[in-house]
């Protein structure tokens, strides 16, 4: 068997939403996010999915959701990711804060956490969510995307997914042979229900670390939860020694899927988490320009076909812009 190459972090995280204008008026105008791709669901073509990124899509900074409007209210338990994390630059939670009670968002008192502020909130449909301020470097990979909030206070990628699971232990040897590194630990705060959180962190330098909480509560999928966390394989070749380390540890992923905008194999973990691993090409400027990423209802490969049946089954949405919201304003 070959040696993983260690992944970078996060590529992106898929999660499950109701009514689709809302989601896209939360992710873009009261987050901030750009939607980057506007497509359907490939295993459910009546249902969108929707991106939300930095400017350019860069990979560790995907959001991305599927709005299934008539799936149940989710619970987050144990053999879910129970959070996930964005990065901020250091200074701008009060700036988050003041939004927050702006748009009317649900959101808690700040923790500490590992040495880091962290600012827990919730979606429209109930996800748990952070904001944790980091310093973001000269040289971070992430491009800020400005038509909603300033540049100096711009999420700029994911931090972390935290997953809850009934016994952390295979899962962690499993984030091991992916080429996470335990760095720390310490008791869990605020909503958690663990006594001892345990962070790991990858190689990159957005999306790196996976926090580890024990809890046997239950949990089910449904709005407001997370469908799976992809992690970055960037090459076919390091996506193929990566899903033989993984088979080699006793899972079932699958054969590779192309995904259209990156290839996907997909597994359970011990816990239940349910994992994918994306190559970074070949992007979301593939097939849409950079300056009209989530311009139009992209149907990959056959789909596009059905062009007419698809649209017929799918909610009409707008994407917020700025100049569109003062004009309401």
């Amino acid at each position: 068997m070959t040696t993983p190459t260690p992944t970078p972090g996060i590529h992106h995280v898929t999660c499950i939403a109701g009514n689709p204008q809302q989601n896209m008026d939360f992710w873009v105008e009261t987050l901030g996010l750009r939607l980057v791709k506007r497509s359907i669901n490939q295993d459910d073509a009546g249902t969108y999915h929707f991106f939300f990124a930095d400017a350019e899509g860069t990979p560790g900074t995907s959001m991305t959701f599927f709005p299934w409007e008539d799936m149940k209210q989710g619970k987050v338990g144990s053999g879910q990711v129970s959070r996930t994390a964005f990065r901020v630059p250091e200074g701008s939670l009060d700036y988050w804060e003041e939004r927050f009670e702006e748009y009317g968002v649900d959101y808690d008192e700040r923790v500490e956490r590992f040495g880091e502020t962290v600012l827990p909130f919730r979606d429209p449909d109930d996800l748990p969510v952070e904001l944790v301020a980091v310093e973001i470097g000269d040289d971070d990979p992430t491009v800020p995307w400005t038509e909603f909030v300033p540049e100096d206070v711009a999420i700029r990628g994911f931090h972390s997914v935290t997953l809850w699971l009934a016994d952390p232990d295979p899962t962690t040897d499993l984030l091991r042979t992916m080429g996470l590194e335990e760095v720390a630990t310490e008791q869990a705060q605020g909503d958690t229900p663990g006594d001892e959180r345990t962070r790991f962190a990858a190689a990159g330098p957005v999306g790196r670390y996976v926090d580890v909480l024990p809890t046997i509560q239950g949990g089910r999928q449904g709005h407001g939860t997370v469908h799976h966390v992809a992690f970055q394989t960037p090459t076919d070749e390091d996506q193929r020694a990566m899903r033989e380390a993984v088979q080699s540890a006793g899972l079932r992923p699958t054969q590779q899927i192309d995904r259209h905008w990156f290839r996907s194999v997909y597994f359970r973990e011990f816990g239940g988490v349910l994992f994918e691993l994306a190559t970074r090409d070949p992007g979301y400027t593939s097939d849409e320009p950079l300056d009209d990423l989530g311009g139009r209802l992209v149907l990959p490969g056959k789909f596009e076909d059905r062009r007419e049946e698809i649209e017929a089954k799918l909610t009409d949405v707008t994407i917020p812009t700025a100049d569109a919201v003062e004009a309401d304003d």
